[in-house]
């Protein structure tokens, strides 16, 4: 097939260049098209002609980013996922999986997170914005199957790491920050400062993990229903910055302000239904996903993202 990646330039668009494949992998990203505007949407599909999407293009941030910006986090989400998959449907392309995210489960739920929660009530306050039009995709990708037969579907990951991630101090996600705030800690003399108490406790799943995942669905799954992809193994954040001390060789102490939010506490995940389609699956571990991304932040610093 001829797959049509947006968000091509980022942390999972750069992952599938990793992962063998046979299929024609188009990448494209803001710089080649604006999914803002409907127009260059239709353009984009037109010109690249794809068989199938997977539709990774995405406004993302921290808890900072969600906080201070929610409502063009809500809006502009909104406006991407909605042209990408109007555009894809009247230009007549069958297979799209599209991103979600695990911030789209509501704040008071059962865990571990089930796909068949997601409805059940509001998301957690500190992002509802970038939530509810994430939740959006999911009804739309649905409709379009319901009214016109569409093989859309959703993915859901936990909280991704890897090279090429965005290692903005304020909008970058949990990792790229711990990562960068230790490095440059260590440079500068500096003591780093993390956001809470450290004691939330998040799943993360390595982006070269992720980009292989979506390949086996487009090519094997085809259900209603989206569908949980991250590993489930949980970690403290208070852990994962002494993980990435470690690695980077910092040995002093570093600053929690518990004066700062951090977000919900936990929430675990259920890859059931994924490991139910693919049980040989094994996923990159926490410890070499690590040791691999730090080593790539060494050899490109500053000509990061978000640097």
């Amino acid at each position: 097939m001829r797959i049509l990646i947006t968000g091509g330039t980022g942390m999972v668009g750069s992952g599938f260049k990793n992962v063998k494949t046979n299929h024609d992998l188009v990448f494209v990203g803001s710089k080649d098209y604006n999914l803002l505007d409907r127009g260059e949407t239709n353009n984009m599909i037109s010109e690249t002609k794809p068989d199938a999407i997977i539709h990774l293009a995405a406004k993302v941030g921290g808890v900072k980013g969600n906080t201070d910006y929610i409502n063009d986090f809500f809006i502009q989400n909104l406006q991407m996922n909605t042209n990408l998959l109007e555009s894809a449907h009247e230009l007549h392309v069958n297979k799209v999986i599209s991103f979600l995210s695990t911030c789209v489960y509501p704040d008071s739920v059962n865990y571990p997170l089930t796909e068949d929660q997601i409805h059940n009530g509001p998301p957690h306050k500190s992002n509802y914005g970038y939530a509810y039009a994430k939740r959006m995709v999911d009804i739309h990708s649905r409709s379009l199957r319901q009214q016109h037969g569409r093989k859309y579907i959703c993915a859901i990951p936990n909280n991704l790491y890897g090279p090429h991630d965005n290692f903005d101090l304020e909008n970058g996600h949990v990792i790229p920050a711990i990562i960068r705030k230790v490095y440059e800690a260590k440079i500068n003399g500096n003591t780093p400062n993390f956001w809470g108490s450290g004691s939330p406790l998040r799943e993360f799943t390595y982006s070269d993990d992720i980009a292989q995942i979506l390949l086996l669905l487009l090519e094997k799954y085809d259900g209603e229903m989206p569908i949980n992809i991250g590993t489930p193994d949980e970690i403290s954040i208070r852990e994962l910055v002494y993980k990435i001390c470690k690695i980077l060789d910092f040995k002093k102490p570093v600053k929690w302000d518990t004066d700062m939010p951090e977000g919900q506490h936990r929430k675990p995940s259920s890859n059931k239904r994924f490991l139910k389609l693919f049980p040989n699956y094994n996923y990159t571990s926490l410890d070499e996903g690590l040791e691999k991304t730090c080593e790539w932040f060494l050899n490109n610093y500053p000509n990061v993202r978000g640097v």
